[in-house]
């Protein structure tokens, strides 16, 4: 299961350490000194290292603790002693320590105690590979855009960015607010990159998306025996973001029995578990973002007063793409060359008619809105150049471009795909219709491999899965596996 090395200078221990981890299933090494730990450490990179603080000859267990960490290996650490006091803890702890026990020793905690830092471990190399995926998909056009309104929002977090995340104090605060689609996650992110604590974690939660009955123990974590379910503890988001980032993404649909407890992690920086009583304390940046107004459900009493004007001391107002002249087109420009590498399509471009449209669109729907209609036209476009009707923008007019014509508009062109035809001025067409049509396009662009098609639609898999059935595509999705 696990790569374990055990440093114990009492033999007997030892023994039964490696014996009682191998019969878990484990691959256990094992070392009484520090040197031989090292090597072996170097040569094995173990998951889990579990060392005695006191060995003999004098060596001290937390130098392994400290090479371990300047070497860059990221195993979980357990400290045990015979010597052990609060100082003792909090000192392993501060090393880079996960957990610490006492002697004499458990085997049975010790493999709870096992079993809980590997399933950490876990979680936290889930973010970072999430992290390292999403920065190596982004790039600068995420900040893209010239006009005033947006440099000044990029400018203020830029400038909040640089805001300390200092221990022992309450965490910086900051409150995004915008229309939905304007970017609020796209400028959490950023805020945390700028910052100084760019390699520490970044954790988004989106309220709206988790169950009532389980937001509380996602949040803050809980005990073991909390509740039914709750067979081991297991940390929270917050502990998991401690040290660097959190981003509490439409904080308004959170439950208001919650906000207490938030508004006491706001405050004070600490918390308890589900099912806890020890007081743990987190140091870190939250970033919340909503496109209610806050104030407004305040005073109806859906949202705590005290908690909303703890959040809005420091406020990014985000500007929807309509209040940002020239910004549309710039971000279109770079989100089709964007797609015309992911679908394959190097000379996609748009027309001076089809970049006229996304200029005069009011784009309710901002930047999301707008990166939807260019992936739907690169996907769909029957050309190398991309029309005003692929984007499918409904009863958007487009400034005509003729001598004499400024001002003037003309009603957008029919558009036909395989007989499903859009025209805004005499008929209509349903959304469903356009869905179906999009994704079998792309299954079969895919041929049938449905883990391929949600990569093409920019959709999880499980999403795509849910429309197949619900458009009933399955024999289509054989048929276009076998042609």
């Amino acid at each position: 299961m696990a790569k374990i090395l055990v440093i114990e200078d009492e033999e007997n221990l030892r023994y039964s350490i490696k014996r009682t981890l191998a019969k878990a299933g484990h691959a256990v090494f094992d070392a009484d000194q520090v040197a031989p730990a090292l090597e072996i450490a170097s040569a094995q990179e173990p998951e889990v290292v579990i060392t005695d603080l006191n060995l003999r000859g004098g060596d001290d267990g937390l130098e392994i603790v400290k090479r371990l960490r300047a070497e860059g290996q990221s195993a979980a650490v357990v400290v045990i002693t015979a010597y052990g006091s609060v100082e003792t803890a909090v000192e392993a702890i501060k090393q880079g320590a996960d957990e610490f026990l006492q002697k004499p020793l458990s085997m049975e905690e010790l493999k709870v105690v096992v079993g809980r830092v590997l399933e950490n471990r876990k979680v936290r190399s889930r973010l970072d590979l999430y992290e390292r995926i999403e920065r190596s998909s982004r790039g600068e056009k995420e900040m893209l855009g010239a006009s005033p309104a947006w440099r000044k929002t990029v400018e203020l977090a830029q400038r909040l960015a640089q805001l300390p995340v200092k221990s022992g104090t309450e965490p910086t605060t900051i409150l995004l607010l915008g229309e939905t689609g304007v970017g609020k996650g796209m400028l959490a992110r950023f805020i945390h990159e700028s910052s100084a604590e760019a390699n520490e974690p970044f954790v988004h939660v989106n309220c709206s998306a988790l169950p009532a009955n389980l937001i509380e123990g996602e949040l803050f974590g809980h005990e073991k025996g909390a509740f039914t379910d709750a067979r081991e503890s297991r940390q929270g988001l917050f502990e998991l973001a401690d040290g660097g980032t959190i981003f509490l993404d439409e904080i308004g649909d959170m439950p208001i029995e919650l906000q207490s407890k938030l508004l006491i992690v706001v405050e004070q920086g600490t918390f308890r578990r589900v099912g806890g009583s020890t007081e743990r304390r987190v140091n870190m940046r939250i970033l919340a973002a909503t496109n209610h107004d806050l104030k407004e459900r305040a005073e109806r009493d859906e949202f705590r007063r005290d908690l909303f004007y703890r959040l809005s001391g420091l406020t990014v107002p985000i500007p929807a793409l309509r209040d940002r002249p020239g910004d549309a087109l710039l971000i279109a420009e770079s989100l089709l060359a964007a797609a015309a590498r992911k679908f394959h399509r190097d000379r996609l471009h748009f027309t001076a008619e089809t970049k006229r449209a996304i200029e005069a669109h009011n784009w309710p729907g901002n930047v999301r809105e707008l990166a939807n209609a260019i992936q739907r036209a690169a996907l769909l476009a029957e050309g190398d150049a991309v029309q005003p009707h692929d984007l499918a923008l409904g009863s958007t007019r487009i400034p005509s471009a003729a001598p004499g014509g400024a001002g003037s508009a003309a009603p957008a062109p029919a558009a036909s795909i395989d007989g499903l035809t859009f025209d805004f001025d005499h008929g209509s067409f349903t959304a469903e219709a356009v869905e179906e049509r999009l994704i079998r396009e792309a299954l079969r662009h895919a041929r049938g491999n449905v883990s391929r098609a949600a990569k093409l639609l920019d959709m999880n898999r499980s999403s795509l899965r849910y429309r197949i059935e619900r458009y009933k595509l399955d024999e289509f999705i054989q048929e276009v596996s076998t042609t």
